[in-house]
């Protein structure tokens, strides 16, 4: 009899679960407390060994297919004017994708041997031992082998299973917010960052017939909103950036129009472990080493490596966990280690923090140190190496 696995989060981890523990021969379902995939998103990037998750599951082509191949990003001064560029490899690595291409393509490879249930979510997780009973906000309970929580950064799994995000959590001091505009100034395959003291505009497109794709990065001191209330924080990024230049007016006016908000504080989520009882954690619900920590493709090497893990103990979960972690651990603290800068790095909170940005991302684009470039931006990516578990 095949092992019964429920997956909550339908984005990019769970689906990468569902994919392993389907060749696996495990019944899977995943439960997405949105009525729908979600669409959109910003784009996502993988580089050094994360490729290899991407070739062993044989969605590279697929991926390339659909990658955005964006260029250079372009930092600016007050002005308006170029001042450092970013190459591709740093921004894009080896190959990017905007998140809901990706997100579909997991779907649309998962889709007919797991059962998708949308516009559901879990409301209590009890492990018998044997087994977890499962109570859900609408569907009817379920008794399962197995619970994997792949809900993101606020996962309701983790909270049912270790208690509430703010014992694990740690602010960076941003919040980052994104949202689709128009492409006014036409933009190709290429990015611009624009910044004053302590907020930062990223505006980016892949064809100057296209939307942008605009992010609003700024420093707060703690949350003084309610994440769920969209016109509050549409308010709030209009406060944040008024009477600063450039572009940015445009930009508001298209963010008070955009549909497709995302709105979340840069943070990192630290456990003392991913696994309890038969309950494991996958991705952001585990780790939340935040944009610039190579998170979505570590979030699939973790899935391969919990599938394979259970493959070598032969099921049995009480091994199986304990060896996931072990080979996860270090590559999760070492993507939240390079997340850090991702902040400051997008908007520097003083004129000097902004100097000193430009000036050191002139210096590692030269020739001179286009070594030391390269590697750093896989060092976070090459930390876990993907064993041959014959998956």
């Amino acid at each position: 009899m095949s092992k019964t696995v429920l997956i909550s989060g339908a984005g990019i981890a769970g689906p990468s679960v569902a994919f392993w523990l389907n060749r696996l021969g495990y019944s899977t379902t995943v439960v997405e407390r949105a009525p729908a995939l979600r669409e959109g998103g910003q784009a996502v990037d993988f580089r050094g060994e994360q490729m290899e998750i991407l070739r062993r599951m044989g969605l590279l082509e697929e991926v390339r297919a659909r990658r955005t191949s964006m260029g250079e990003q372009h930092i600016l001064d007050a002005s308006g004017n170029r001042i450092a560029s970013l190459p591709a490899a740093m921004i894009s690595g080896e190959v990017e994708i905007q998140r809901g291409d990706l997100g579909r393509v997991l779907y649309e490879a998962t889709r007919a041997d797991t059962e998708y249930v949308f516009g559901d979510w879990i409301t209590a997780l009890t492990d018998t031992g044997s087994a977890v009973e499962v109570a859900f906000a609408h569907g009817a309970p379920r008794t399962v082998d197995l619970v994997v929580g792949a809900d993101g950064l606020h996962s309701a799994v983790r909270a049912l299973t270790f208690g509430p995000e703010s014992r694990f959590r740690t602010d960076m001091g941003y919040v980052y917010a994104g949202c689709s505009a128009p492409n006014h100034l036409r933009l190709d395959h290429t990015g611009l960052i624009y910044n004053v003291p302590g907020r930062g505009v990223t505006y980016a497109a892949q064809d100057p017939d296209g939307p942008a794709s605009v992010g609003f990065v700024f420093a707060v001191n703690g949350p003084s909103y309610d994440r769920k209330d969209e016109a509050q924080l549409k308010r709030l990024i209009t406060e944040v950036y008024a009477g600063v230049g450039w572009e940015v007016p445009r930009l508001l006016a298209a963010l008070r129009e955009a549909d497709d908000l995302y709105f979340d504080e840069l943070a990192h989520i630290r456990l003392p472990a991913y696994t309890s009882g038969r309950v494991a954690l996958v991705g952001d619900a585990g780790w939340g080493v935040g944009p610039g920590g190579s998170g979505t493709g570590l979030a699939m090497m973790a899935a391969h490596v919990l599938a394979g893990e259970l493959a070598a103990a032969g099921g049995d979960h009480t091994v199986a966990f304990p060896r996931y972690e072990s080979e996860v651990r270090p590559a999760a603290e070492a993507g939240a280690k390079q997340a850090k800068g991702t902040g400051p790095f997008l908007a520097p909170r003083t004129a000097r923090g902004l100097w000193v940005r430009n000036q050191s991302h002139r210096l590692l684009t030269t020739r001179l140190f286009s070594g030391v470039f390269d590697k750093m931006t896989v060092k976070a990516a090459n930390t876990l190496r993907l064993k041959d578990y014959g998956l």
